[in-house]
């Protein structure tokens, strides 16, 4: 996500400071026109906008304070992760006491969507910060919406999560009914999802599902996991019921223990065909692709239907 980010940012006009913990990642920001540095302090002493994406609450903590400690008065902080709203609050408190200002701004969209700068910001905060930052925002979204106090950005970001999540695990729901009755999981992708029936996250991950194929990763397993329990959280705290929720956290959680932590949410397809008892043919040598072969492991029923 940060990559993506950086590289629209430059493609926009914008110079471009960048500093990740991997030194792999530095060498690749180097090479689409980021000016790389090796240490989080560097970074925010020659930065006035900082964007922050970051994979855990304690990594906020740890960066925070460092930007705190770089004493670079009038800043401006953008913090894009999906963490607890209670950990972004720490945050912007420590880095408020030297005068620096912090946007709540989750992203909505995968790192394929922000390579194309296909992303939604829900921004929360001082008006006047986010006014401040605006066209730098703009150089890597299509869309931003101010959603006025701090905080409210994160918990937009916690209805669209959790809205993902669902959607995501009826899509494969969808397909693997549709392959169980012989259709062709590409051919539904494409009808179901020209009517009401379709959705973003079809759209998104059908193909992968169609395919059963989930290595290039848009959103890690592992990841989304981490979203889901937060959002679970703050669901709890409210008093709030998310039934279907907690029924997909149940799919995600055996597509974890099934090995499938670093691969696409999408993965949660494989669960649902295991359930099914669906088995895929090999389709590398079907000329014809307005049918889905699949060998049941039910022989029986493949024998009445020979019969």
């Amino acid at each position: 996500m940060g990559s993506a980010i950086a590289a629209n940012l430059v493609r926009s006009g914008h110079p471009v400071v960048g500093y990740d913990v991997a030194a792999s990642r530095r060498r690749v920001a180097r090479a689409f026109g980021v000016r790389a540095v090796g240490t989080i302090g560097e970074l925010a002493q020659r930065a006035d906008i900082i964007i922050c994406s970051l994979p855990s609450a304690d990594a906020l903590a740890d960066v925070s304070v460092q930007i705190a400690r770089a004493r670079r008065r009038n800043a401006v902080v953008v913090e894009t992760s999906t963490l607890p709203l209670d950990a972004k609050e720490a945050a912007r408190r420590v880095v408020l006491k030297k005068k620096v200002a912090m946007l709540d701004c989750p992203i909505s969209g995968t790192g394929a969507q922000a390579r194309t700068g296909d992303l939604v910001l829900y921004a929360s905060g001082d008006r006047s910060v986010f006014d401040r930052v605006a066209s730098v925002l703009q150089g890597f979204s299509r869309a931003r919406y101010f959603l006025g106090a701090f905080g409210n950005g994160s918990k937009m970001k916690y209805v669209a999560n959790l809205l993902v999540a669902i959607h995501n695990v009826a899509a494969a729901e969808a397909l693997v009914l549709a392959m169980k009755a012989g259709l062709d999981p590409e051919t539904v992708v494409k009808v179901v999802g020209e009517g009401a029936g379709g959705s973003r996250v079809l759209q998104l991950r059908g193909p992968m599902m169609a395919r059963g194929e989930y290595t290039d990763a848009t959103m890690k397993m592992r990841v989304f996991q981490k979203d889901m329990a937060i959002i679970a959280g703050f669901a709890r705290a409210l008093g709030c019921p998310t039934p279907l929720l907690s029924a997909s956290e149940a799919i995600y959680t055996a597509a974890l223990a099934a090995g499938h932590e670093s691969d696409d949410t999408a993965a949660v397809c494989t669960i649902l065909e295991r359930l099914a008892n669906l088995e895929r043919s090999d389709r590398s040598d079907r000329s014809d692709r307005s049918t889905f072969d699949v060998r049941r492991s039910n022989r029986s029923k493949r024998s009445s239907a020979r019969t």
